[in-house]
């Protein structure tokens, strides 16, 4: 079953960029880590502190594997160097999945 991970990390905002673009070796590592199918960090455009965090991971044990490696490590310890002002981070297990736009390019909420 899929895994989505939904985060959101305050910093102060003028050590925002810095911590975004000198984290990209561990972004880079965790999406070569099998089973990795999306790692992405963004800068929040509403909000000058927050990084957002989106990941997916194809099972629970990719995302355990990703927990005990170096990746994961090395992103703690990079954020760790920054003020961490709030965090927020939410896992999600996927049943269900399907596109947002059918095939006229219109969007459905349904299954």
């Amino acid at each position: 079953m899929k895994i989505v991970i939904s985060a959101q990390i305050d910093v102060a905002p003028e050590t925002r960029e810095e911590a975004l673009k000198s984290a990209q070796k561990w972004i880079d590592g965790a999406l070569s880590q099998p089973g990795c199918l999306r790692y992405d960090w963004s800068a929040d455009m509403n909000n000058p502190k927050r990084i957002n965090v989106y990941e997916e991971w194809e099972s629970q044990d990719h995302l355990r594997a990703h927990f005990a490696g170096p990746e994961y490590i090395g992103m703690l310890q990079h954020m760790g160097q920054f003020t961490i002002l709030a965090t927020e981070a939410r896992k999600f297990a996927v049943s269900d999945e399907t596109t947002v736009y059918n095939a006229e390019g219109k969007p459905s909420a349904d299954f």
